[in-house]
This record gives C-alpha cells, sequence and structure tokens, in this order.
C-alpha cells in the first residue's frame, strides 16, 4: 500500500528497516505483542459497545485474523530458536493516545478509538511494506507483504466504522488532525531496533 493510500503525512525512517533487520529476534517479540493488543483492543470495542451491531459483525473476524497473526509471530519465533520473552513499553501507542478527545458523547468516544486503531494499522502497514521490500529473508519478505495487505484493510475497515457513527466530514476533519499529531510523533521518537513501531 502506498502512501498515497494510507494517507501518512511522514515516511519511518528509511533507517529503522535495516536496523530491525540486524536485531530481528526483538522486532519479531514487539510485533507479537502488537498483535496480541490489536486483538484486544478490537475485544475492547466490542464489549464496551455490543449494542453498535456494524462494529461487532466488522470486528469479530479482525479479532480472528490478529490473533491468527500473534500465532503466526510465536511460530516464527520458536522456529528460529527464540522465545516470546516480556512486553515493552509501546511509546508510540502511548503517545498516540494522547491526541484522543476525552469527553463528549459515547459515539464520540467511539469514533475517536476507531480513529486511533485506524492510524495505528496505518502506520503497521506502512513498517510491513517496508520489511517486505527490504529485509533479506525470502519467508519474512513474504510474510509481511501479506501481512502489510492485511493491516490496511484493517485501517480502511476502521475508518469506515468511524463514518457510520459519525457525519463522514467530521470523521475527516478529525483524521487529518490526528495524521497532522503522528507526524509530530514520528519526528521526534527515537528510531530503535527493539521496537516495532
Amino acid at each position: 500500500m502506498e502512501k498515497t493510500t494510507l494517507r501518512l503525512e511522514l515516511p519511518s525512517d528509511p533507517r529503522w528497516v535495516s536496523i530491525a533487520e540486524k536485531k530481528i529476534e526483538d522486532i519479531l517479540i514487539d510485533h507479537a505483542y502488537c498483535e496480541q493488543k490489536a486483538a484486544s483492543s478490537c475485544i475492547s470495542l466490542i464489549i464496551q459497545y455490543p449494542e453498535k451491531s456494524a462494529l461487532v459483525e466488522r470486528l469479530a473476524p479482525v479479532v480472528a485474523e490478529e490473533w491468527s497473526h500473534f500465532e503466526r509471530v510465536l511460530a516464527l519465533l520458536k522456529h528460529r530458536g527464540f522465545s516470546l520473552g516480556p512486553p515493552r513499553k509501546d511509546e508510540y501507542v502511548a503517545r498516540l493516545s494522547e491526541i484522543l478527545v476525552k469527553g463528549g458523547s459515547r459515539e464520540h468516544q467511539l469514533v475517536e478509538k476507531l480513529l486511533l486503531n485506524a492510524l495505528i494499522e496505518a502506520r503497521s502497514s506502512e513498517r510491513f511494506k517496508l520489511l517486505s521490500k527490504k529485509l533479506t529473508d525470502p519467508a519474512l519478505k513474504e510474510f509481511y507483504h501479506e501481512l502489510m495487505i492485511s493491516e490496511a484493510g484493517h485501517y480502511r475497515n476502521f475508518i469506515d466504522l468511524a463514518k457510520i457513527y459519525r457525519r463522514s466530514i467530521e470523521v475527516e476533519a478529525r483524521w487529518k488532525e490526528f495524521l497532522a499529531a503522528e507526524a509530530i510523533i514520528m519526528k521526534t521518537l527515537e528510531v530503535r531496533a527493539d521496537r516495532f513501531h
């Protein structure tokens, strides 16, 4: 997926892939936890908004898909002789969470959460694309190409859901604010080998 599709304002630092490849164990561990958190986030939304039938119907399959990705990353770790290890603090997501506007109606809070998830999925898809193009390991290149497509679909899914619960023009305006804030975050985050984001 190209930048024009994902609409990210700032691409990842090109140094990240070469750094990541040298510390692939750390990247795989962090990636596993990212997939686990993505599944948990969808479950949390379903639990918080069970009356939103479109949300439940669209996110239930995403839970299964994200958990499948988690299991596949665990298998990659095992195949390479690595263990899962403890989770690491996700500074990227912590900083993104500060973008959320607190208060307002349930629908307002839902749309904020949907857009947050959309942004995480968009950035993940962009990083998967980098890995699929730049890694030297053919199996990992293929794996990340597949996941790039999947995560881009999840990003679109969250945006579409947001437009069910708020007017499209309002979602677009808020999404631009998210993108601008995320670009600032990306400029200031340290490029690290042990973090997926």
